[in-house]
């Protein structure tokens, strides 16, 4: 308890505005406008690597007008807290990367069974919007879920959800899915150039440089490419300049084998956001512990719920917390809440704007493929972290073994399941659920201790 009070002085000393401060307009659009440049790009990139992966190119400016529009509205609630739901504290919501994976998958299902773009939007849509209420639920349960989803099956989730999006972040490198001219050197240097600028700019002395990191690199590695001649004509016939999101634009359907991987990464991002909410805590110089505290987490993971049911409903992906804008507070200095009045409205503002979406869609694949190649290897990197965060027992190195082998195995080779009826076939074939349940199987079934046989003293043979 000593520990943590000091704790809290010391982050008090660092915070130049409190949680429920009012900074005046200045300060607190200049911090707002820190908040977007971190996050901006993860908003974004879902929508554009999920509608390229599905060959969704019509819908994309919308999906990525719905995904700043919603994740606008689901910071307010987050910072803002309405009623139960929201942590109340500077915490910024946005379409989430750890989706991506399952949510191509399940498109790719639905594609397979002969199904139209709007109907795999649908499918998606009707799956995620049932799913949320799987962390709703939890957010009810926190502590038996700590018990069951332990740092070493999560860790363990989140590198093999890392790792299969690093093979999307290829295929955009190589000139993305059906180019002409894959595996062109151009495109490859394209990608090289804009992974050494990101580099260059994670290891400035500048602390905005290094927040605006992924912004820089990819503007510098388009306009490299608008130079150098590999920017294709835009067409934005038919795109809206302003349009407001509507719901149910693409319907609801629904799809077991789709939902199983997808509810798993539900259960997964809740305790991700428990995570973030506790790093947010502690760099906002609020309690870490206690009853506040608890409450806090609560609401927050109540909020990531609702607000992925609500992103299903407008015709976008689930959002989670941004642990990136921890550091953003961190740095500034500036933990209020209200800030994130600003940061909600700026992004709503930019959702009504469709158009935006249409220009964002003509980044070239190589510049985004080095961009996401980037945040991609980082997830693993995050799951590594986690896994390590406690000492490693022989029963956590065996967990952390085999499913992360029978992720990558079933993710690599599905045929190896062909022996399973064809539905079976399809849920297992994701790592993300083959993985994640062999980890809390593993958790569950195996002992903690190894019993060791003494050694026996062997009687020395007199001479």
């Amino acid at each position: 308890m000593q520990d943590n009070a000091a704790h809290r002085h010391r982050h008090h000393e660092d915070v130049i505005y409190r949680l429920e401060d009012k900074p005046a307009f200045t300060p607190a659009l200049l911090a707002a406008t820190q908040h977007l440049l971190a996050a901006f790009v993860n908003i974004i990139a879902p929508a554009i690597v999920i509608g390229a992966a599905l060959g969704l190119g019509p819908y994309v400016p919308y999906l990525i007008a719905t995904s700043l529009f919603v994740s606008g509205g689901a910071t307010w609630i987050q910072s803002q807290k309405v009623g139960p739901v929201g942590s109340g504290l500077l915490s910024l919501q946005g379409t989430s990367f750890a989706f991506v994976a399952a949510l191509i998958t399940s498109g790719k299902i639905a594609q397979e069974g002969g199904a139209t773009p709007e109907e795999v939007l649908a499918t998606i849509f009707g799956v995620c919007a049932v799913a949320s209420f799987i962390e709703i639920g939890i957010a009810y349960a926190l502590p038996w879920l700590r018990r069951v989803i332990t740092p070493v099956v999560s860790g363990s989730v989140v590198v093999l959800i890392g790792m299969s999006l690093i093979l999307v972040s290829i295929r955009d490198i190589g000139g993305g899915v059906g180019a002409a001219d894959f595996g062109n050197g151009t495109n490859v240097m394209l990608a090289a150039f804009v992974v050494a600028v990101i580099l260059g700019c994670q290891f400035s002395t500048n602390p905005m440089i290094r927040v605006s990191s992924i912004v820089i690199g990819l503007v510098t590695g388009t306009l490299l490419a608008l130079f150098t001649g590999n920017v294709a004509s835009p067409n934005f016939s038919g795109v809206p300049i302003v349009s407001v999101p509507i719901p149910f634009r693409f319907g609801l359907a629904f799809d077991w084998v789709s939902f199983i991987p997808i509810a798993f990464m539900f259960v997964i991002t809740s305790l991700e956001t428990m995570g973030d909410i506790t790093g947010t805590s502690r760099v906002s110089g609020e309690p870490t512990e206690g009853k506040v505290f608890e409450e806090r987490v609560k609401g927050g993971v109540l909020a990531d719920g609702v607000n992925s049911l609500l992103a299903a409903l407008f015709a976008t992906f689930p959002n989670t917390t941004f642990s990136q804008n921890t550091g953003v507070v961190q740095l500034t200095g500036v933990a209020s809440r209200h800030v994130g009045r600003y940061i909600a409205v700026i992004l709503v503002i930019l959702g009504l704007f469709p158009i935006l979406g249409a220009v964002l869609q003509q980044i070239p694949r190589p510049v985004l493929g080095g961009s996401t190649f980037v945040m991609f290897s980082l997830i693993v990197v995050s799951g590594i972290r986690i896994i390590g965060s406690q000492h490693m027992t022989k029963k956590d190195t065996i967990t952390v073994a085999l499913s992360v082998g029978m992720g990558l195995g079933v993710q690599l080779l599905p045929d190896v399941l062909n022996f399973l009826p064809p539905l079976w076939k399809q849920i297992f074939s994701s790592g993300i659920t083959t993985g994640g349940l062999t980890a809390i199987l593993c958790g569950l079934l195996l002992p903690e201790h190894v019993r060791r046989p003494a050694l026996q003293a062997q009687p020395s043979e007199a001479s």
